[in-house]
């Protein structure tokens, strides 16, 4: 297993095997496919379509038009045109059968950490278990460079091989995984739990876990839409460090999220501008800031925030101003690149006409007497998702962990109700 493994994160870090993209390198499609097969543990290699060499003489040999951009070549064989991450998982066959008469103990929707953990308690105790998840393995965590502070890793551990790790014990037991699967409601009008899927597609379980983790919020700068996949990013991975070498970037955060990807952005680019509303103390772990002090090519803002970009969609983001909320001035920076991570909404919206939340929008447990139970029966929330939660990967596993006994015990309580 670590053999598997170790060999995979290679592939993956070369770039030189696997499903074959066909487009303009860092094109905003090539971007998020490469950033969902990556995150999925998938090798990949990109072609150039308009360089001289394979890439060309394929597009030309098949006279793909430039809308059509990128191709996809599976290592089944099938060539795909502009896919999306749907598509090319089901060409992949990373998503199972569903069959609608299963009954599962447990469906997890979510496979960051929580529900990953989840995952491999429950199905190690003889469970059936399905996670879903409509992006990717890992979550938020799955795209941190290197997590330095979680138990057991004194070197660290970057979040996609954490993910990984887990996913493999998941599987290892027996655990169903369905990735990009998207779930669009609960319902929980009758006793037997159903998650409504896209695709019109549904799913019955015994009991629900919530694990689908938060977001990293868009501030409300003019255009930012437009930029999205051609200049920003919402996480800082290898494939966005490559299209960073040699140039100056920006990123906005003060969490430690941010730490992490200024930690590991800071030696691929010339300068790099951190932007953040209050001192770094007040929001980062000292290790972190620590780092970043010794960063020779990083710059902090403090008291600023986004003003106005740049650019259009078509050649992505060229230049970013950043205003000082204490003195007004303004600053300018010519920067191709601008990684957002600032703060984080609840994934919970589809969730909303079921169990009860908080102001904020967190999934409110712990009134039926289970502490990680929501305010229906056989329904769970854990991580990030669920109001008062320790907002750590650590804290997430934990809670993943500690809500399979809870289900064992809601499972147990339904099946002496049935025999009575």
């Amino acid at each position: 297993m670590r053999a598997l493994i170790l060999r995979r994160v290679s592939l993956i870090a070369q770039g030189g095997a696997g499903t074959i993209l066909i487009g303009v390198p860092g094109s905003a499609d090539i971007v998020r496919l490469q950033g969902f097969l990556t995150r999925s543990g998938y090798p990949n290699l990109v072609l150039d379509a308009h360089a001289e060499g394979e890439g060309k003489d394929l597009v030309e040999r098949t006279g793909v038009l430039p809308e059509q951009l990128p191709l996809v070549v599976c290592p089944t064989g099938p060539v795909l045109r502009r896919p999306s991450n749907a598509e090319l998982a089901a060409c992949l066959g990373t998503i199972p059968t569903l069959d609608p008469a299963t009954i599962y103990d447990v469906a997890v929707v979510g496979a960051g950490p929580s529900g990953l953990a989840t995952a491999v308690y429950a199905a190690s105790e003889g469970l059936s278990v399905i996670v879903l998840d409509a992006q990717a393995i890992g979550g938020q965590a799955g795209a941190s460079a290197r997590i330095e502070n979680y138990l057991g890793f004194p070197t660290g551990i970057s979040g996609q091989a954490l993910a990984g790790r887990a996913f493999n014990q998941a599987l290892k037991f027996g655990a169903e995984i369905a990735i990009p699967v998207r779930v669009e409601s609960l319902d929980c009008s009758e006793p037997e739990l159903a998650l409504d899927l896209a695709g019109g597609h549904r799913l019955r379980a015994r009991s629900v876990v919530i694990a689908t983790g938060a977001r990293y919020r868009r501030p409300e700068v003019p255009g930012l839409a437009a930029f999205e996949g051609a200049g920003i990013s919402y996480w800082a991975s290898p494939i966005e460090a490559r299209l960073c070498v040699g140039e100056e970037i920006a990123l906005v955060g003060g969490g430690n999220s941010a730490g992490q990807a200024v930690v590991f952005l800071a030696p691929y680019v010339k300068r790099l501008h951190l932007v953040v509303r209050r001192e770094l103390a007040q929001t980062m772990s000292r290790y972190l800031i620590d780092r970043i002090s010794a960063l020779p090519n990083v710059e902090l803002h403090v008291g600023s925030e986004i003003a106005e970009l740049e650019g259009d969609r078509a050649s992505g983001l060229s230049g970013v101003t950043f205003h000082n909320l204490d003195s007004g001035a303004r600053v300018h920076r010519a920067v191709r690149h601008l990684f957002l991570l600032i703060g984080a909404d609840p994934n919970a919206d589809w969730v909303r006409d079921c169990v009860d939340i908080d102001a904020k929008g967190f999934v409110i447990t712990g009134q039926r007497g289970l502490s990680l139970e929501t305010s229906v029966s056989g329904v769970f929330a854990i991580g990030d998702v669920r109001a008062g939660s320790t907002k750590r990967v650590a804290a997430a596993v934990g809670e993943g962990a500690a809500v399979v006994s809870q289900i064992h015990a809601k499972l147990a309580e339904r099946a002496a109700k049935e025999i009575v």
